[in-house]
């Protein structure tokens, strides 16, 4: 009689909600001791920010007129919301947040993979690609606009594009900011993913080798599964970083040819049109679509260690 996976006994069909196993809950109560003196230092050291924030939010106010604080309550966030200006750099936001993630996303598990399966060389492999990582965010943005400048860059020389100005245009400025974004973000998605590839475990994709399993279905059905977990939180993490995204703008084009973030946005009412309410009404939105982002993220992934691991 042959064995194989056909002869396997049918699973049991499951009825309401997965019962939740004791390793589980005793997993999530460590989980919650370990994190609760970080979180805790967290909510001490932006909790106060934060309620002045909200509580700024609801006042008419400019750092111009210091005397002249008008309570408005819900006012600055009604004139938010109704702004186009408001609403296009939430798509910029999105725009750019969509393109680097899911490009990083492609490239650092090809480098995941890579640093995964590298059997010489390889702390000097892992380093190399890791490297644009360890660069400060600003320094890379300003390497990033010198290469593409009209006057200093060498991009144009080098490709034959002539007197082409990136920063004048929006698409080709918004082009730059992804780019140098994807470069310097890249590792940080591999690095995770590659943590996951470590937990995926051997003989898994040794028997599927074994039963015939072409290295396609290998990936789809034995290493993606077991990477759920590392690739939700590397795609949280930095879909919430893309998303709060400011250096590059600012130092790239200050929020020109309609670039701005909903970051920058925050740091234009606030600082350079003194509008201290209405600068920390768009603040609190932000913090407020950061939170719902990651709620959708983490319900939609419905990360379950004890599945992972097939407990019962």
């Amino acid at each position: 009689m042959s064995v194989g996976l056909e002869t396997a006994p049918a699973p049991r069909a499951r009825t309401g909600r997965a019962k939740i196993t004791d390793r589980s809950r005793a997993e999530r109560r460590l989980g919650l001791l370990l994190s609760a003196p970080a979180v805790i230092v967290m909510l001490l050291v932006t909790g106060y920010p934060l309620f002045n924030a909200v509580y700024l939010s609801l006042f008419s106010y400019r750092l111009t007129a210091p005397d002249d604080r008008r309570f408005v309550g819900l006012g600055n966030y009604a004139t938010a919301l109704s702004d186009g200006l408001f609403w296009q750099n939430v798509f910029t936001t999105f725009l750019i947040t969509l393109i680097t993630v899911a490009v990083e996303l492609v490239i650092g598990f090809a480098l995941a993979m890579v640093m995964h399966r590298a059997i010489f060389a390889r702390r000097t492999l892992r380093t190399s690609i890791l490297l644009p990582y360890g660069i400060v965010t600003v320094i890379s943005a300003f390497a990033w606009r010198y290469a593409f400048d009209l006057q200093s860059g060498f991009v144009n020389p080098w490709f034959g594009l002539g007197d082409f100005a990136w920063f004048s245009d929006r698409w080709a400025a918004l082009f730059v900011i992804i780019l140098s974004e994807i470069w310097k973000t890249t590792p940080f998605i591999a690095l995770l993913l590659l943590a996951g590839l470590a937990q995926v475990p051997r003989d898994l994709t040794e028997a599927a080798t074994v039963d015939g399993a072409t290295a396609w279905q290998r990936l789809w059905r034995v290493i993606l599964p077991n990477m759920k977990a590392a690739i939700m939180v590397a795609v949280l993490f930095r879909t919430l970083d893309a998303w709060r995204l400011f250096d590059n703008v600012f130092v790239m084009t200050r929020g020109q040819e309609d670039t701005a973030t909903l970051s920058f946005l925050t740091y234009q009412q606030t600082i350079t049109r003194t509008a201290i309410g209405l600068g920390n009404a768009v603040g609190v939105l932000l913090f407020l679509s950061v939170v719902i982002i990651a709620a959708i993220f983490i319900k939609g992934f419905r990360v379950d260690l004890s599945q992972v691991r097939g407990d019962r």
